[in-house]
């Protein structure tokens, strides 16, 4: 029996909370390192000063750009491929993993060359007062630099997870993440560099992480990228769209929604702009343990709905979201009470960012829990190619919703209107969710005769 005969009987037969929480932990790890290598240039940069501190939420922008265009070819070729493995479609599967990986490649390189002809002004677009522009600047070089590599291991780190070698793409994952987290020290205080270095050691650390990745996806089973395996064909880029346009969808409308928010805080400071800045970090750290246990279960999803076991996939659901909505809700009550330390790590001794930024992050606090279910209910439709109700879901809490909220808040009570964005939108995009969740469910129930 060859390696990938065994991982789908694996998929197919094994316990399924025991498969989803077997991937949850390595892709928990991924994802929190990411966010903490993330936040790491955020925590050394704010040893500088407060203009530092808002550059770098000014580039998670265009950082937000990638990760769209990234989600969009890793997920959209990556659940064609568990799909097409469960369905035993080996040579398919090949194909799909080639053709995302080199199309993303070629699509964040030219994004990353248009947006630095254009720098200038796509800063002021992403809200860069003149305080913050010089430092935005110095950081944004070296970002760009690094993006065919930040958007290639995304890719496979998707694709890789979406096979059941989530331990494989951890591995890739770990190594880029330690290694920012060494540099960055280095290069912006040993090597005075300032926020620079900061940007630097991401590009040099994504980079060596992409290699890395290249190197060890075909293993345990796994598809390996063949350069010859390329085919940009209509159906395999519309098999790609189907499955990444509610990953472009969502992490698009997150690069909107903070271009929205900055420019909205900016009116109130570079404080302000800082504050909603680290809030926005610290929230996307613990979102991304939620995230991890989504994407546990996304390959046990995929993998089952192709072999049309349609019971293993509706249980995966009911566990991912009880414990899902558990975690949301612990967290959220321990961080509304620890709000100020929270926040005091990344104040410089800013008292204004240490007073916006415990307001933000309580506000945020407040329908946390409500996340899991939009989270949840957007993976497992992207996972059985509902692309409608997927890309409706991914778009409602940061873009749908959030948008107008920020604009319209902003408009009508300043920035109490910006604090209240996130709860409002949240609660909005909970409501939208509950129904399509139901009519997915009961899709699958009349497809296995329950």
């Amino acid at each position: 029996m060859d390696a990938q005969e065994r991982k789908y009987i694996e998929m197919t037969t094994k316990p399924v909370a025991r498969l989803v929480a077997g991937f949850a932990v390595p892709s928990i790890i991924c994802i929190l390192m990411t966010s903490f290598y993330n936040m790491a240039d955020t925590f050394f940069v704010s040893r500088l000063n407060t203009q530092s501190v808002a550059a770098v939420g000014i580039i998670f922008a265009y950082m937000g750009i990638i990760q769209s265009i990234s989600f969009f070819f890793g997920h959209g070729s990556g659940n064609y491929i568990s799909r097409a493995l469960g369905a035993r479609e080996t040579d398919n599967a090949a194909t799909m993993a080639s053709t995302g990986l080199i199309t993303s490649l070629i699509t964040s390189a030219l994004i990353g060359v248009i947006c630095l002809i254009f720098k200038d002004p796509i800063l002021r677009f992403f809200g860069a007062t003149d305080t913050i522009m010089p430092y935005a600047s110095k950081y944004f070089h070296y970002i760009v630099a690094g993006t065919p590599f930040i958007s290639g291991s995304i890719v496979l780190n998707n694709q890789m997870r979406l096979q059941g070698n989530a331990r494989l793409s951890m591995i890739g994952i770990l190594s880029g993440g330690f290694l920012n987290l060494a540099l960055d020290p280095l290069l912006i205080f040993t090597f005075n560099m300032g926020v620079a270095g900061a940007g630097l050691a991401t590009a040099i650390s994504q980079f060596l992480c992409f290699c890395l990745m290249v190197r060890i996806c075909g293993l345990n089973g796994g598809i390996a990228i063949n350069v010859r395996k390329f085919a940009p064909t209509l159906r395999n880029l519309t098999e790609i769209a189907a499955g990444g346009l509610p990953s472009l969808a969502r992490q698009g409308l997150m690069f909107l929604s903070l271009i929205c928010l900055n420019n909205g805080a900016a009116i109130y400071g570079d404080s302000a702009v800082a504050a909603f800045s680290v809030t926005s970090r610290v929230i996307a750290i613990a979102a991304s343990i939620l995230i991890g246990f989504g994407q546990g279960f996304q390959p046990v999803c995929g993998f089952n709905y192709g072999a049309r076991k349609y019971l293993r996939v509706k249980e995966g659901v009911r566990i991912t979201l009880t414990y899902g909505s558990i975690y949301c809700t612990v967290f959220a009550i321990t961080a509304f009470i620890l709000a100020p330390e929270i926040i005091q790590i990344f104040s410089n001794s800013d008292s204004e960012l240490l007073r916006m930024g415990t307001i933000a992050l309580r506000c945020h606090c407040v329908t946390f829990p409500l996340v899991a279910t939009i989270i949840v209910s957007n993976m497992f439709f992207q996972n059985i190619r509902r692309t409608g109700p997927a890309v409706l879901v991914a778009c409602a809490r940061q873009g749908l919703f959030f948008v107008p909220a920020v604009l319209i808040g902003n408009a009508l009570a300043g920035i109490n209107g910006l604090y209240a964005a996130q709860p409002v939108s949240d609660i909005c995009a909970f409501i939208l969710c509950l129904p399509l969740l139901a009519a997915a469910y009961r899709h699958l129930s009349q497809d296995s005769g329950v």
